[in-house]
């Protein structure tokens, strides 16, 4: 069933794969439901494009933080699309955010730029592979960072912004959330560090005050095997905590997705990978998938 606004596509770090990757699009059964934001040279003709050409050089596998600005001002006019009805959603190429931090924005990552655009205050990463579905409490930080960065107040917050959104975005009427630990064995009563006792299990009891079906802190060596239950997504509390395993689950054909935001955003699981662009060898599965999900959740 074709959309009544078609999904906004921003075809990424020109010097990367994304732009080649937007072929498979052309021929896909959602060709007609996509328009491509890039540089009109590298996109293919069947497609519908939004031409913002590039003022530097495009070499493949070499980027140039001169063209940094134009790829930010591609998504801040697809968020605007989608904030506007132009659009039904959004799905995103990879950047590389040291590119455009070199460039002097200050960048960390799609997402939290996302949420500047959309004013949300708290954006929520979760990443989907089929069935499994794994959300961090923490993006991108150093893992230095990441116990002082963590509390209950915040911890409530991204449960119910996940909570809200498994229901708004995936369908799923009562979800189950598990939440990981921080330290190894979930603090091992206190000897392993005091994160888990002080700070995760108030958050989760607090939920469930609320009638948010949750469960935790689970040592996050135990949470995504079948001796943790049914569960309709895992919130880890680190980057690398939870993604390892969800992209070891299905890496190439996961989707990343943003939740707290007004609108629905999808992206690969994968980077540039200046490698191989220009080789006509990438994988276009994962933006594929992407597609698909944005187009299902836009329905749901």
């Amino acid at each position: 069933m074709a959309l009544d606004n078609p999904l906004v596509v921003t075809a990424g770090e020109p010097a990367g794969i994304g732009p080649e990757l937007c072929t498979a699009l052309a021929e896909s059964r959602f060709a007609s439901d996509v328009v491509v934001i890039g540089d009109a040279r590298q996109l293919d003709p069947r497609l519908q494009v939004i031409d913002l050409p590039f003022p530097a050089d495009i070499v493949a596998g070499r980027p140039d933080s001169a063209n940094a600005a134009t790829l930010l001002n591609g998504l801040r006019l697809a968020v605007d699309g989608c904030l506007h009805g132009r659009y039904s959603g959004l799905v995103t190429a990879p950047l590389a955010k040291s590119v455009i931090a070199d460039s002097g924005v200050d960048f960390t990552g799609h997402t939290e730029f996302l949420a500047g655009l959309t004013k949300s205050p708290l954006p929520v990463m979760l990443l989907v592979a089929g069935d499994l579905r794994v959300a961090l409490a923490s993006t991108h930080m150093p893992l230095r960072e990441v116990a002082d960065y963590i509390s209950a107040e915040r911890l409530e917050a991204v449960i119910e912004i996940l909570h809200h959104d498994l229901k708004s975005r995936f369908g799923i009427d009562t979800p189950e959330i598990v939440v990981c630990g921080l330290n190894p064995h979930a603090g091992e009563a206190g000897h392993l560090g005091h994160e888990d006792a002080e700070i995760i299990t108030p958050a989760i009891d607090s939920m469930k005050s609320r009638g948010i079906r949750v469960r935790g802190p689970v040592p996050a060596d135990t949470a995504f095997t079948p001796a943790a239950g049914h569960k309709d997504a895992v919130l880890a509390m680190y980057h690398d905590q939870g993604l390892p395993v969800l992209k070891y689950a299905g890496f190439g054909h996961a989707v990343n997705v943003t939740l707290g935001l007004p609108i629905v955003r999808t992206s690969v699981d994968h980077g540039t990978a200046f490698d191989i662009a220009g080789k006509d060898i990438a994988d276009p599965g994962s933006l594929l998938a992407a597609v698909e999900l944005a187009y299902d959740m836009v329905q749901t």
